[in-house]
């Protein structure tokens, strides 16, 4: 494999919540292996509150997190990977990426749905942060030539069903 990072786009509805905290694992402990972004389909055009307090206390970088349309990428770059994190994304009709990324569904329930107290949302997001966490730590673990593999789109769909038994 190249030392040229790997691509990857989270896609969610809102990009408010999940897919932007996919985004910033994935930059953080990708460790220049791959360049993550995010981006929903309908756009909130706003980050969940509780999403950049759950990566600042967690020690992630939250800086230049932002909610934007799929329509930004249109142009590039081309991606690599692509992940669905919520299911109305994956139910969705997505753009024609440029290249042939693979693609997978890695849905996770919407923490910014959750009502309640503070801690009650704190808890959802930090439910949500350690699934997304756990998926790309087995996403990491993959030796770096299985990641131009046949079975990766395989890999990547059972990490989705799996991570979290």
């Amino acid at each position: 494999m190249s030392d040229k990072p790997l691509n990857v786009l989270f896609l969610c509805t809102g990009n408010s919540a999940r897919s932007i905290l996919g985004e910033a694992i994935l930059n953080h402990d990708g460790q220049g292996r791959f360049r993550a972004y995010s981006a929903g389909s309908n756009p909130t055009g706003t980050v969940n509150s509780w999403a950049i307090h759950t990566l600042k206390t967690l020690g992630y970088p939250a800086d230049g997190c932002r909610s934007k349309s799929w329509d930004e990428f249109a142009a590039g770059p081309e991606f690599d990977l692509i992940f669905t994190v919520c299911d109305n994304a994956a139910a969705e009709s997505c753009p024609i990426w440029p290249g042939k990324p693979i693609t997978a569904h890695w849905g996770l329930p919407d923490p910014a749905s959750i009502e309640g107290s503070d801690t009650v949302k704190a808890a959802a997001f930090l439910d949500t942060f350690r699934m997304l966490k756990r998926r790309i730590d087995l996403l990491l673990a993959l030796p770096p030539a299985s990641l131009k593999s046949m079975s990766l789109p395989e890999k990547l769909r059972q990490i989705g069903r799996e991570a979290d038994s």
